[in-house]
């Protein structure tokens, strides 16, 4: 199961806390492409029905369900630049 550090899940609660006026946001990351690594991510106030939800320190990620297969072993991190964007970068588990 994807596993996130916990720079990357203050960064989501912070996220779907501004975003979503619900207590059941999360981020959604998807992927189009199972075979590729480049994968979607946007703040999403349920999750879809098929979707795995992954929930760390408070923390809800979507995953959709290639998106969760790929991830499966992974670690999700984040950072925020000096100009508040933020960026995720996505790891093997070690």
């Amino acid at each position: 199961m994807l596993t996130l550090t916990e720079n990357a899940s203050t960064i989501v609660k912070t996220l779907t806390g501004q975003s979503v006026e619900t207590e059941d946001a999360g981020l959604r990351i998807s992927s189009s492409n199972p075979q590729n690594t480049a994968f979607a991510a946007a703040v999403a106030p349920i999750p879809e029905p098929a979707d795995q939800v992954v929930e760390v320190s408070g923390a809800r990620l979507f995953l959709e369900p290639g998106a969760a297969v790929a991830l499966d072993d992974k670690v999700l991190d984040a950072q925020v630049d000096e100009n508040g964007a933020v960026s995720f970068a996505i790891g093997a588990l070690s």
